[in-house]
């Protein structure tokens, strides 16, 4: 089966919203971030809509590791989104946008106590993820009877790349499942009130195996805790990486199917250990911005080498994902969206790294210098982990809503690159 993307073109060009995406590069120049607000709000009601369908006490916390961008998270907020902080930048992040602290679920890993005392004064849900972060909490000012959630792994793995798989036996994240009622325990007895569970198994699923398994593992540890602790759970926290196709030949997700199977399971669970009615959280990040973005870059360079190679303006520090991880992005001519391919090419990037390309033998057109492509899901860990390498400033950021244009984050200039540096004095005599 083979999916289409789903884009819209006009006069052979491709259209981002209502507006012409080579109308776009040519006034806001490229490598360009180009964001579809219409699209995040519409993923964004497609999952709270197929979950919340079947079981109502429902809260989905975007995971905004994946898209910081100011304007971004105030699309979520308005849609009635909570929040997966990671950091406390993260929670900062959050709190300027809007979003109130009981909307912020804070799930750090390897915290120092000062970020657990950051985010215990913001006022944020805290979700532990080892006993030291646990111990050192209790050792902060105000924790005494603070309810808390704490991270478990259900020994389940999932995801694209080995860097992405959060569960099972290499995981660093969370406690041991079997550990799990003597560390409730051990909250309990310093004074902790214990009203939330979480685990997350990894990112890119696209089938409800994985996740089912993750849902019935947890769930009969929720069910041990709750038996044996006493705890009563307030919520219990599934986590996310709901995948997106970034290949044709990828399937997107069963939401219909996908959504029955695991509240089913769920509901079940609850009945089996008498948990009552908690509310059932989850953590999309990928799902709700990965297909909302494209970047657009010019081609500069065609080169016939032992490889026909097409360099474009952008590198991996503009899109991390296909070097990082082997990742792929389906790239489009966005100025001959209708012509067929003719040829299999490498695309390479500006960065002076071998590994700086984002696709290998990729069926093109035929493209010539100065043609725009459209690198498509660009939505999700791209600018957010985006850098200066080899002294490039950023791109520009912007936002599509319909017709209308907004910038939402400047292009760098080159004074940017040393923003906050300084020379010794005693270098400069």
């Amino acid at each position: 089966m083979s999916y289409d993307f789903n884009l819209k073109t006009k006069d052979n060009h491709l259209i981002i919203g209502d507006l012409d995406a080579n109308d776009l590069a040519e006034k806001y120049q490229t490598p360009l971030y180009v964001v579809d607000e219409q699209k995040i709000r519409e993923n964004y009601n497609k999952l709270y809509s197929a979950f919340s369908s079947k079981y109502p006490k429902l809260h989905m916390c975007y995971a905004s590791k994946a898209n910081t961008a100011l304007a971004v998270m105030k699309i979520l907020n308005t849609e009635g989104s909570y929040i997966d902080a990671v950091s406390p930048g993260e929670i900062y992040t959050a709190l300027t946008v809007g979003f109130k602290p009981e909307e912020i679920m804070f799930t750090g890993n390897n915290v120092t106590t000062e970020e657990l005392e950051y985010a215990h004064k913001a006022g944020v849900k805290l979700n532990i993820d080892s006993v030291s972060a646990l111990e050192r909490l209790s050792t902060i000012e105000g924790t005494e009877g603070r309810e808390i959630s704490i991270r478990v792994n259900p020994m389940v793995e999932a995801g694209h790349h080995e860097h992405c798989i959060t569960g099972g036996p290499k995981s660093k994240f969370g406690i041991r499942e079997d550990e799990a009622v003597e560390v409730y325990q051990r909250a309990v007895d310093l004074g902790f009130k214990p009203i939330g569970m979480h685990s997350h198994i990894g990112s890119e699923i696209l089938e409800s195996e994985p996740f089912m398994l993750a849902v019935e593992s947890m769930m009969n540890i929720a069910g041990k805790v709750h038996q044996e602790v006493g705890v009563d759970f307030k919520f219990l926290d599934f986590g996310g990486g709901f995948g997106i196709p970034y290949s044709p030949d990828e399937d997107e997700l069963d939401l219909e199917t996908f959504t029955t199977d695991i509240i089913n399971l769920f509901k079940s669970k609850l009945e089996e250990y008498d948990m009552g009615e908690p509310y059932f959280f989850i953590e999309p990040g990928r799902f709700l911005v990965g297909n909302a973005a494209v970047i657009l870059t010019r081609v500069n360079t065609v080169k016939q080498s032992y490889r026909k190679f097409v360099g474009v303006d952008c590198g991996f520090g503009t899109l991390l994902r296909p070097t990082m991880y082997g990742s792929y992005h389906h790239i489009v001519t966005a100025n001959k969206m209708d012509e067929e391919d003719v040829e299999e090419i490498d695309i390479a990037g500006n960065l002076c790294e071998s590994g700086d390309l984002f696709a290998r033998d990729r069926p093109m057109p035929k493209l010539e210098e100065g043609d725009l492509l459209a690198i498509l899901n660009a939505g999700a860990y791209a600018f957010t982990m985006a850098s200066q390498y080899n002294s490039r400033p950023r791109p520009a950021e912007i936002l599509v809503n319909k017709d209308q244009v907004d910038i939402i984050r400047r292009r760098e200039e080159m004074s940017d690159i040393f923003h906050g540096q300084s020379i010794p004095t005693r270098l400069l005599k």
